[in-house]
């Protein structure tokens, strides 16, 4: 029973709450809207009495810091996200800066553990030295103890990755979407000593729809959805369980980001994370990148 117990508790601490719902109504599946500030204190508490010690936000998600800056965050560590540099922008430092303070006012915060950028290709360009500059200083002077960046797809870090070290590197990840493993940039990531943060296992939620409920516009894929509810039914696994317990099954993830709308929800997560993942079979992944990215699903 202990060792049971142990490994019930180790998976929930690779948990990661991420709050864009908490400023925006986001996500394909969501019924609700944005989160009410009284359920956002609700997810926080049943967060913190299970071990969930990580927030992800970002300046580019609504009221998502002001809300949790409303709330009492001892004891949680804040990862956020930097927007693009404005086109003329020149003081680089001195934006960061600026940013970085409207944040802490915002999260009612001295110090983060985590802040990337919403667009790392801005690295490649003219402000590229200067903004990896700007973080590293930010980074020595210890109100921000780990930097990185937020990607979409693998292929970005092509460019990045061997320019500049990142502490902390955040992209999508699940069941069908294993580009980051199978590009082979996780395993070399986690080598040289970078920590990875996955999101997007549900797919917004589309992963865990019926053939019902998921919009028609999706019928494109039947096969692979045909492939995965065979599978599922062969497990005997649900879909909630199956994107979480594969996500954290992956040993050099150190967290996984999931996304809630109500405590109730929260709850149904932490069951389902509870237990073991049959390696899900070859046919499942995808390298289609209008279903992977969801900021294409508007134009199919």
């Amino acid at each position: 029973m202990q060792i049971n117990s142990f490994i019930a508790e180790s998976v929930i601490e690779k948990l990661a709450l991420g709050t864009v719902q908490f400023g925006l109504a986001y996500g394909i599946a969501n019924q609700q809207g944005q989160v009410t500030e009284t359920e956002v204190n609700s997810i926080l508490d049943l967060a913190s009495a299970n071990g969930i010690n990580t927030l992800d936000t970002a300046i580019a998600y609504g009221e998502s810091e002001k809300v949790l800056g409303k709330m009492p965050l001892n004891g949680f560590e804040i990862i956020t996200k930097l927007p693009s540099v404005p086109d003329n922008c020149r003081d680089v430092l001195g934006w960061v800066e600026q940013e970085l303070e409207a944040s802490f006012l915002r999260l009612n915060v001295s110090s983060l553990n985590g802040l990337l950028l919403h667009r790392p290709e801005q690295l490649t360009g003219n402000v590229g030295k200067q903004l990896y500059q700007a973080l590293q200083q930010k980074k020595q002077e210890g109100i921000v103890k780990r930097i990185g960046i937020s990607i979409y797809s693998p292929d970005e870090l092509s460019g990045l990755a061997d320019k500049f070290h990142f502490d902390l590197i955040q992209a999508p990840l699940n069941i069908i979407d294993r580009r980051l493993q199978e590009s082979g940039w996780l395993k070399k990531l986690s080598l040289s000593g970078t920590q990875i943060h996955v999101r997007s296992v549900f797919m917004q939620g589309l992963l865990l729809m019926s053939s019902a409920a998921r919009p028609e516009k999706f019928n494109r894929w039947s096969s692979l959805w045909a492939t995965w509810d065979e599978w599922l039914k062969t497990t005997g696994l649900t879909p909630l369980q199956a994107c979480l317990r594969h996500a954290l099954a992956i040993p050099e993830v150190e967290k996984v980001v999931v996304g809630v709308d109500s405590s109730a929800q929260l709850n149904e997560i932490l069951q389902a994370a509870k237990g073991r993942c049959t390696e899900p079979p070859a046919e499942l992944a995808c390298s289609d990148i209008k279903l992977l990215n969801p900021s294409l699903w508007s134009h199919l």
